[in-house]
């Protein structure tokens, strides 16, 4: 059963070293590193951005002992949580190779089937990939948390789908309770909450602001996730499309939302 603890964690999504960084120094517990954060909600990064923020983050010192969490995305490609085999199968080999990155904590993913509901197969099909990554005796370390992302607000009950998690093995769930923000629904995630009755971590995440975490608090959740992000501008990209800017982290809004949780 998890241990519910007296402060929920906080989790800052980020995208570089430098952001990773900030965000550590400015309360965040976590991270949960990705790309193409703006343009697609999130992907899954490459290889070497998750050897190098690993190795900032062991760098950073923490506002607690020890070296802050690790969450890396693991999405093949934007749109929807229907995966056939060739990117299940893509999935399951970024599974093993990041996951296999020193300081690595986490593993986020989700699989729905094109009527969103759970692809139990696929499901499992990752989650013995995560087992094989902590089978290896190269790994010493803790055993990688699985997080079934957003993908839980796509279905039609995702207060139902807590227990298909818990079965599944997942140790977190990150969710808005089904609506477009958090903010929005945090009735549904009090009602997941009292559903996880311990046994798997519900964070809420999904456009949160500092103002909405003391609701989300009183919901009783054990995490909040957030972006904290703002636009730095960068040289035009040029011709082949793309902005002028790039998402980093942003530390006041961090300190703000660290506040929040009575920091």
């Amino acid at each position: 059963m998890t241990q519910r603890r007296q402060t929920p964690q906080l989790e800052i999504v980020v995208q570089d070293p430098e952001s990773a960084r900030t965000a550590v120094l400015n309360g965040a517990d976590r991270v949960e590193l990705c790309m193409g954060l703006g343009a697609t909600g999130g992907l899954t990064p490459s290889l070497g951005l998750t050897q190098a923020v690993a190795a900032q983050l062991r760098r950073t010192p923490t506002h607690a002992a020890g070296t802050a969490g690790l969450s890396v995305l693991i999405r093949p490609t934007e749109g929807g949580f229907d995966y056939d085999d060739a990117l299940v199968d893509v999935m399951a080999r970024d599974v093993a190779a990041v996951g296999s990155v020193p300081g690595v904590t986490a593993l986020v993913f989700g699989v729905l089937t094109d009527h969103n509901s759970v692809d139990t197969s696929a499901m499992l099909t990752l989650v013995d990939a995560v087992r094989a990554v902590d089978a290896l005796d190269t790994r010493d370390e803790a055993p990688l948390d699985i997080v079934f992302h957003r993908a839980i607000d796509a279905v039609h009950d995702p207060v139902a789908l807590v227990e298909d998690a818990v079965q599944l093995g997942c140790t977190r769930i990150l969710t808005s309770g089904g609506a477009g923000v958090a903010g929005d629904g945090v009735e549904t995630i009090g009602a997941m909450v009292a559903a996880a009755a311990g046994r798997i971590e519900v964070m809420a995440g999904g456009g949160v602001t500092p103002e909405d975490i003391p609701a989300l608090v009183a919901a009783g959740v054990d995490a909040v996730h957030l972006s904290a992000k703002r636009q730095a501008r960068t040289t035009p990209s040029g011709p082949g499309g793309g902005t002028s800017y790039r998402w980093v982290t942003e530390g006041n809004l961090v300190v703000e939302a660290a506040e929040a949780l009575g920091r």
